[in-house]
């Protein structure tokens, strides 16, 4: 939530000038009829009428006076609900006007300020409001196109109880819309081959037990001293402590091609946003099974704040790492760049675990460099994109992909469980596509990917 008041804006410096300057047309009407008044009164000698004049003119301008006074007493905020919102999917503001004044204010208003894309400009007319009291007003906004975007300033008009004045002034403050992409619930499937740890692996470094086989360390501040080993202690003359058995996290990086050579169309419909949305759902997903997940793009950028272990699912931080994700993925956009050279670079540190990769359009390099790319995971999974499916008409039939794809065939015979993507498909029916030909892969020893189900 944001407030701001009415009088911190810029358009102060102005002072009377400008509080005269919002005259409206029955303001200006009875200024020249109150000075049109004086004038004949002093031509004609007429005294009542001057008294007429100088009530005409003058009731216009201590309106804009008193307004002029009492519009640094009206606050404004905005609250977004929620202010995280999927492409397609509605948010509610609320704005929320309080008079804090000792004064009623005369009829407001109000008007917010948003882009084109979250829909029409909001107007509200809002009726007098007393002195210490509110009045609240929501609007809904609605985007298909990811992204941030801005809401406000908050521009408030003020006008007096006769109508002679108005003033249109803006808060200082703004708020932040975040538009993440969609999100597609993935089954519960078990993907082979998967670099396992605890979470849904649960598979764990082996405890060391027994004497002959216990690796001891020095004592340190802070340890449990039910660990101390009194027999190695007595042996070393120091403290000794047992070392427990360590946990080891299933790790996931998922790979989201950005390339613009590798993607066609633009729009909500357009294989990239489905890319977008197919890795915002796979991370959601890892996250969910307790992987640790990292969000890596070809240009080897990841999302801000990952440590090197990625983020770590069902913990306490969980929710935060998935907001972090979203608001990454919410303005990712095409790059310039040409291949996956700088991903292979951080994932050639060592074993990465399963690797999940959305990708576009390949040549023959770039599907030799993801053959490299599976030597360094424990397991891997493309999302291939037809690209030329998704800006074909409907009404054209594509011939089979399998038969005509290099890449795709080079991927498999790397070890890739490789998924072609057509148009409209489902990232959910695709999911359990590549659990089963990792599933025949693994009872037949072929290639993973070599043989359908």
């Amino acid at each position: 939530m944001t407030e701001a008041s009415a009088g911190h804006t810029a358009e102060d410096k102005g002072g009377l000038r400008t509080a005269l300057a919002g005259l409206t047309t029955r303001g200006r009407s009875f200024l020249a009829a109150g000075v049109a008044a004086a004038i004949c009164a002093y031509v004609l000698g007429q005294s009542e009428l001057l008294r007429v004049g100088l009530l005409l003119a003058v009731l216009p301008l201590v309106c804009a006076a008193v307004l002029y006074r009492t519009r640094y007493r009206v606050s404004g905020s905005r609250r977004l609900s929620p202010g995280r919102v999927p492409a397609g999917s509605e948010a509610r503001v609320h704005l929320r006007m309080d008079n804090i004044s000792r004064l009623p204010t005369g009829l407001l208003m109000l008007q917010d300020k948003v882009p084109y894309v979250l829909g029409p400009r909001p107007r509200f007319v809002l009726d007098r409001v007393e002195a210490g009291g509110r009045r609240e007003v929501s609007y809904r906004v609605r985007s298909d196109l990811r992204g941030r975007y801005p809401l406000g300033p908050l521009q408030l008009r003020l006008t007096d109880p006769f109508g002679m004045c108005e003033l249109t002034r803006s808060f200082s403050a703004y708020d932040t819309l975040t538009v993440i992409p969609r999100v597609e619930a993935l089954p519960p499937v078990r993907l082979t081959g998967e670099a396992q740890g605890y979470g849904d692996g649960r598979q764990r470094s082996l405890a060391l037990a027994g004497e002959d086989d216990i690796i001891p360390r020095g004592y340190r501040h802070g340890d449990d001293l039910r660990r101390v080993h009194w027999r190695l202690t007595a042996r070393y003359g120091e403290l000794m402590v047992r070392r427990e058995e360590q946990p080891q996290r299933s790790r996931c990086t998922v790979l989201l091609d950005t390339r613009g050579i590798a993607f066609q169309g633009a729009g909500p419909d357009s294989a990239f946003e489905w890319a977008v949305s197919g890795t915002a759902s796979t991370l959601l997903h890892m996250l969910e099974r307790g992987f640790s997940v990292r969000l890596l793009t070809d240009t080897g950028s990841s999302v801000p704040g990952e440590g090197a272990e990625g983020f770590a699912g069902t913990s306490q931080g969980s929710a935060d790492a998935a907001g972090m994700m979203m608001d990454t993925l919410a303005v990712v956009d095409h790059s310039d760049g040409t291949g996956l050279s700088r991903a292979y670079e951080v994932l050639r540190g060592g074993n990465e675990g399963l690797l999940i990769a959305f990708l576009g359009d390949l040549d023959e390099e770039q599907a030799t460099v993801l053959g490299k790319m599976r030597q360094r995971s424990g397991g891997a999974v493309a999302f291939l994109l037809d690209s030329e499916s998704w800006v074909r008409e409907p009404t054209e039939v594509p011939g089979p992909l399998d038969e005509r794809t290099d890449p795709l065939r080079m991927l498999r015979e790397a070890g890739w469980t490789a998924v072609t993507v057509p148009r409209g498909a489902s990232l959910a029916d695709l999911w359990r596509e590549a659990d089963r030909r990792r599933t025949y892969a693994a009872s037949t020893g072929t290639t993973a990917g070599g043989g359908g189900a």
